[in-house]
């Protein structure tokens, strides 16, 4: 049997980052994924789907990601209920997600990091605000190559005309 699920969309509100009793982050946010079509009228619909991240993925999601900025979510769908304060048994649908993409950087959406698509599932180490932004320059010196990763943090200068797309 197979529970998977990819989704991509714009946060539709902040993360709420919250911790259990036992002290484990968990994070609710709602993922705005339109749909492949138009109705009738010529308008564009969209899902709103929620999405919940627990432990070290909760807490990069809550101190990086924002309303409005686009992500990809990989994990999968969970039904729970629960009775309300009238007794009334309530029916929950979400995704538990297990690996977060940020797809677009920071300044893309107003913020100062510079983080190209930064991916973060299960235990994966938080970025630091000085992290390597993804997709680095070419470092290679005549014949030999020299160390990618040798600017240890510091930004790297890319124009749009260095990208691929």
């Amino acid at each position: 049997m197979l529970n998977r699920v990819i989704l991509i969309g714009r946060l539709t509100r902040d993360p709420e980052l919250r911790y259990t009793p036992s002290g484990v982050a968990v994070t609710q946010f709602t993922l705005a994924v339109d749909r492949p079509f138009s109705s009738q009228s010529g308008e564009r619909e969209a899902d709103f789907i929620p999405v919940v991240t627990w432990r070290q993925l909760a807490e990069t999601c809550a101190n990086y990601l924002r309303k409005g900025r686009l992500t990809a979510v990989e994990g999968r769908i969970q039904v729970r209920n629960y009775d309300n304060n009238e007794g009334k048994r309530v029916y929950v649908t979400e995704i538990v997600a297990d690996n977060v993409r940020f797809l677009e950087s920071n300044r893309d959406s107003g913020g100062t990091r510079d983080d190209m698509g930064g991916g973060y599932g299960g235990g994966a180490p938080a970025p630091s605000n000085n992290s390597q932004p993804r997709g680095g320059g070419s470092n290679y010196s005549r014949g030999q190559a020299a160390d990618p990763f040798s600017d240890d943090g510091k930004p790297i200068d890319i124009s749009d005309d260095d990208l691929p797309f």
